[in-house]
C-alpha cells in the first residue's frame, strides 16, 4: 500500500505539474501574442496609437493622474511632450513641457478648438484623445516636432501670398518638391483644389477626404505622410504629401501575427514534450531494465551476483543513500535485495544441509553396519559349529547380539521420534502439569536405578508450584535424554544436580554436572543430528540424536535451550519454558 500510494501521488503531481506547465506556456504565449499585437498597433498608429494607449492606461491615485514611467521615459526619449487638460482648460498633468517652447499651462475654448481642427500648436504637431473614464472629461494632448510640418510652414512663409503659392515661386517650389518625391495641394474653404505642385503621381491616387483623415490617424499603414496648415486670414489649406519613410502597409496583419504566435507556441510545447518524454522513458525504463537483469541472474541461480558491484553503484550513492531516479521503486528494490539475500542464504543452507545429510547418512550407515557386522559374524559362528561353543560363550554371544539389536532399535526409534517431532502441534497432547512433580520423578528414577549407583543425583525444587501446559510424555523423554547424556559422557562419581524455578514469566529447568565438560567444537555441534562429540569413547554409545531430539522437544513447547560448558569444568544445561 505504501508504494501504491507513493506512485499514485507521484504520477498525480506530475500530471498536475505538466498541466500547469502547459497552462503557463499558453498564458505566456497569449501574453506575447497580445503584446505583439499592441506593439504593432502602436507602431502602425504612432504617435496616435501611443496616445490612445496612454489615455487607456492612465489612472488616478489620491485625486491625481498617474501614468506609467515607461511612457514618460518614451515621450522624453522621442523629444515629445504630453499634457492632460481638464474640463476648465487647466493642465493637470504634464511630461517634458519645461524644455519645450510655446507650450501653455492652460487653454481657452478657442485654442482647444483650433488645436483639434488644425492638429498643430505653434511649431508642434499635436494629437488629441478624449477620455471619459474618469469622473470628469479629460483631454490628452501629445505634441512633437514634425520635420514635414516645419518644412510646410517654411514654404508657406517664403512662397505664400493670400493663401496660395506666388506664381513666380511655383517653379522653384516644384523643383524642391520633386527632389523629395513630395506634392503640395492648396484647397479653398469649400474643399476645392486651387493649386497642385510637385510629383503628379499623387494626383492619380485621388485621395478622398476620409483617406486623408485615415493617413493622419494611422500613418504607418500607408506609404504617404500628410501634414496640413490652414491659413486663418484667407481660409486656404495647404496639404503636403510626402513619402512615408517607414515603408508601405504592414506585411503581416493581426490575424497573421496571432497565427505565427500560435505556431511558435506549438513548436515550443513540442520541443519541451520531446525531452520530457525522453527523460520519462529513461527514468522509468532504466529501473525496469535493471530488474530484468536481476531476474535473469536469479533464473540462473546466481543469487550472489544478482546485485553486481555495477548495479550497486548505479542504485546507491557512496554514502549508501538511494539515488533519486530509483526512489520511486524504493520498497521494490529493498524487497528484491532482501529476497535475493534470503535466497542466497537459503541456497547456502540447502548446501549445508545436503552436506550434513550426506555426513549423517554416512554415519548412520556406519553405525548400522557395525552392529550388523557383529550380529552377522556371531550368526555365522553359531551356524557353522554351534557344538564347539561352551554355554558361557554362547551366553556372551547372545548378550552381544541383544545389545547390538537394542542399539539398532534405539536408533530406529530415534529416527521415528524425529519424524514425529517434525509434525509439530499435531502430535502434542498439551495439558496442565506440575513441573516440580514431573522433574522430581525423572530424577528419582535414576536415583533408584541400581546400575547408576556410582553416580550421584541431586534435586532442588521450587518453593511454589510451577505449572505449565505441556506434553508430559515428551517432557519425560527430554529429562531422560539430558540425564542419560550426563551419565554416558562422564566418569563414575560425577554429581548431577537438577533444579527448577521461575525466571520472570517462564519456568526454568537446570541440569548441571561437574564432569569433564566439552570443548568448543563439541559445544558448537551439540544440537546437530548424529553428532556425538569428541568425548564419546564408544562408537556405538547412543544414536547421536539425543540432544537434537531434546532441542526439538523444547522448541515444540515454545521454549529455549542453552548449554554452557568448558573442558574440565562440567556442563550446565538451561531450559526455559513458558508458564
Amino acid at each position: 500500500m505504501k508504494i501504491q500510494h507513493r506512485m499514485t501521488f507521484h504520477f498525480t503531481y506530475q500530471l498536475i505539474f505538466y498541466a500547469l506547465l502547459l497552462v503557463a506556456i499558453t498564458l505566456v504565449a497569449c501574453v506575447l501574442v497580445f503584446q505583439n499585437m499592441q506593439n504593432n498597433e502602436i507602431r502602425r498608429n504612432f504617435p496616435v496609437g501611443a496616445l490612445q494607449m496612454i489615455a487607456q492606461e492612465a489612472h488616478t491615485k489620491d485625486g491625481t493622474i498617474q501614468i506609467s514611467r515607461e511612457w514618460n521615459k518614451l515621450i522624453e526619449e522621442k523629444g515629445m511632450w504630453l499634457q492632460v487638460v481638464d474640463a476648465d482648460g487647466k493642465v493637470i498633468y504634464a511630461v517634458n513641457t519645461t524644455s519645450q517652447q510655446s507650450v501653455p499651462s492652460s487653454y481657452s475654448i478657442a485654442e482647444l478648438l483650433y488645436i483639434q481642427e488644425t492638429r498643430t500648436l505653434g511649431t508642434y504637431a499635436v494629437h488629441t484623445q478624449l477620455n471619459f473614464a474618469f469622473n470628469k472629461t479629460l483631454l490628452f494632448m501629445l505634441g512633437y516636432h514634425s520635420p514635414e510640418l516645419d518644412q510646410l510652414m517654411e514654404w508657406f512663409d517664403a512662397y505664400g501670398h493670400q493663401g496660395v503659392v506666388r506664381s513666380e515661386a511655383v517653379s522653384m517650389l516644384d523643383r524642391q518638391l520633386r527632389e523629395t518625391g513630395s506634392y503640395l495641394q492648396v484647397i479653398d474653404p469649400s474643399g476645392l483644389p486651387v493649386q497642385g505642385i510637385g510629383d503628379e503621381d499623387y494626383m492619380q491616387r485621388a485621395y478622398r477626404p476620409l483617406d486623408i483623415l485615415a493617413i493622419q490617424q494611422s500613418p504607418d499603414n500607408y506609404d504617404t505622410t500628410i501634414v496640413v496648415h490652414r491659413d486663418e486670414s484667407s481660409g486656404m489649406t495647404w496639404i503636403l504629401y510626402t513619402p512615408n519613410a517607414a515603408g508601405g502597409s504592414l506585411k503581416h496583419p493581426v490575424l497573421d501575427s496571432a497565427t505565427r504566435g500560435l505556431v511558435w507556441t506549438a513548436g515550443l510545447i513540442l520541443l519541451l514534450i520531446v525531452p520530457i518524454s525522453i527523460w520519462h522513458g529513461y527514468r522509468y525504463g532504466q529501473p525496469l531494465i535493471l530488474f530484468s537483469g536481476w531476474f535473469e541472474r536469479m533464473r540462473k541461480g546466481q543469487y550472489n551476483e544478482v546485485l553486481t558491484a555495477k548495479d550497486m553503484r548505479r542504485v546507491f550513492r557512496r554514502n549508501g543513500a538511494m539515488r533519486s531516479r530509483y526512489k520511486l521503486y524504493k520498497e521494490v528494490i529493498e524487497s528484491f535485495y532482501q529476497m535475493t539475500h534470503q535466497l542466497a542464504q537459503t541456497e547456502k543452507e540447502r548446501e549445508r544441509l545436503e552436506k550434513a545429510q550426506a555426513e549423517w547418512m554416512s554415519g548412520i550407515s556406519h553405525d548400522l553396519r557395525t552392529p550388523l557386522a557383529t550380529i552377522q559374524g556371531y550368526g555365522y559362528m553359531l551356524e557353522s559349529l554351534p557344538e564347539q561353543w561352551s554355554h558361557e560363550e554362547m551366553r556372551l554371544m547372545g548378550s552381544t547380539i541383544r545389545e547390538k539389536g537394542d542399539y539398532m532399535l534405539e536408533l530406529i526409534s530415534d529416527f521415528s521420534m524425529i519424524h514425529q517431532l517434525k509434525q509439530g502441534d499435531s502430535i502434542m497432547n498439551l495439558r496442565e502439569i506440575d513441573l516440580d512433580e514431573l522433574v522430581r520423578r525423572s530424577v528419582l528414577k535414576y536415583v533408584n536405578d541400581a546400575t547408576m549407583s556410582e553416580y550421584q543425583f541431586l534435586y532442588v525444587g521450587d518453593e511454589s508450584p510451577v505449572r505449565l501446559l505441556a506434553d508430559e510424555t515428551w517432557l519425560l523423554r527430554l529429562m531422560d535424554n539430558l540425564l542419560t547424556n550426563a551419565v554416558k559422557h562422564n566418569s563414575p562419581g560425577v554429581v548431577v544436580t537438577v533444579s527448577i524455578g521461575r525466571v520472570k514469566d517462564k519456568a526454568c529447568i537446570r541440569v548441571i554436572d561437574n564432569g569433564r565438560g566439552m570443548d568448543e567444537e563439541t559445544l558448537h555441534h551439540l544440537f546437530n543430528r548424529y553428532y556425538r562429540g569428541t568425548n564419546t569413547e564408544e562408537s556405538t554409545a547412543g544414536s547421536g540424536l539425543g540432544m537434537s531430539i531434546a532441542k526439538t522437544i523444547v522448541e515444540a513447547h515454545g521454549g529455549e535451550i542453552q548449554v554452557h560448558s568448558k573442558l574440565g569444568q562440567g556442563t550446565k544445561i538451561e531450559i526455559m519454558l513458558p508458564c
